[in-house]
């Protein structure tokens, strides 16, 4: 593997996605700059034998970890495998963009107080268009996630935190990125899309917007170790992006930023003012 993005690693996590990881491995091992360390977790996959026939098939070089279903669900596991100076994390039905990486560390390496770095997303699958993200604000993170899926991250910032906050137990991914504003570590949006995401079905994010919009109990005990927002008010704006057959991009009210566009692809050919619109 090229050396460019060898202080990289790329951990894919696979539940039950054999039809899909060739391509997540495929677009971290084609990034331009070269191909970052890639470790592949099994996370109890059991529609064998589908996604058994993936991961035997993975390209040399790949390393292959096998897990309990489950084990691999915090952000803390999910980088344990990572000893490099950065580490990123995507799920096997995603694909990362051809130039994300050196999109996503250009700010890294330029400052050393940043502890992440995110971009933007484009939908692929069922879904069409790009979910855009506004500038790092670690308040607004308290009312909704304004941060991408998969950031790339620093590894001094993952072991300084050591995980994530258990009070956001639902959105893990979330109380990781929480965690590392209460240390002091600054994450930086990058104006690029970094990740390709692929809608299909039911997914956990829609699954986890009751949670994240649940009980403010947890948002009143991290508030007041948050920097406080630059302008007054909460920072939970929210839009009803719906499809023309009545989806909507993250579901009524979902957790996605405004100014942002989703477009189901089975309504691409209904008639103007039918698909989604922008906040």
């Amino acid at each position: 593997m090229a050396a460019d993005n060898g202080d990289i690693t790329a951990v894919v996590v696979c539940f039950n996605y054999g039809a899909y990881l060739g391509e997540a491995v495929d677009s971290l091992l084609g990034q331009a700059g070269g191909a970052p360390r890639v470790v592949v977790v099994d996370d109890g996959s059991d529609d064998l034998p589908a996604t058994l026939a993936a991961l035997e098939a993975l390209p040399e070089g790949v390393e292959l970890v096998r897990s309990p279903t489950g084990a691999w669900v915090s952000p803390a596991h999910r980088l344990a495998r990572a000893d490099t100076p950065y580490a990123i994390v995507i799920d096997a039905d995603d694909r990362l963009a051809p130039c994300a990486l050196e999109a996503l560390r250009a700010p890294l390496d330029a400052d050393t107080s940043l502890g992440f770095a995110y971009g933007h997303h484009r939908f692929f699958g069922d879904w069409e268009g790009e979910l855009r993200f506004p500038p790092y604000d670690p308040y607004a993170l308290l009312y909704r996630h304004t941060i991408g899926l998969s950031a790339l991250v620093r590894r001094e910032a993952i072991e300084a935190t050591g995980g994530f906050d258990p009070a956001f137990e639902a959105v893990r991914g979330l109380g990781a990125v929480v965690e590392r504003a209460r240390h002091g570590w600054r994450g930086r949006q990058v104006d690029a899309v970094t990740l390709e995401y692929r809608r299909h079905g039911d997914t956990k994010l829609a699954a986890y917007r009751g949670a994240y919009r649940g009980p403010s109990a947890p948002r009143g005990q991290a508030r007041g170790a948050l920097p406080r927002p630059r302008a007054a008010g909460r920072a939970r704006a929210g839009s009803d992006r719906r499809g023309g057959c009545g989806t909507a991009a993250g579901g009524a009210r979902g957790p996605y930023p405004r100014g942002s566009s989703a477009r189901c692809t089975a309504c691409a050919g209904a008639a103007p003012g039918a698909g989604a619109r922008r906040a």
